[in-house]
């Protein structure tokens, strides 16, 4: 039995979605949650890789003023 997380109602295994309200169910909540944590991961990831290489590539000296 999974107990939604929304309404309460307690649904059969195997299904998804609560048969109530329609919420998902907390298995394929966590999936999901999984989901978005990974991609914020990679999206941190990336983010750091981008500084690294903004860092490198730019000029560190100032400009000379004219």
């Amino acid at each position: 039995m999974a107990v939604c997380l929304f309404c309460q109602e307690e649904n059969p295994s195997g299904l998804t979605n609560c048969k109530q309200c329609g919420m998902a169910l907390p298995k394929e909540q966590e999936k999901r949650k999984q989901k978005g944590i990974a991609r914020f991961v990679w999206f941190v990831i990336l983010l750091a890789l981008f500084c690294a290489a903004m860092i490198v590539w730019l000029p560190r000296t100032p400009p000379v003023a004219g």
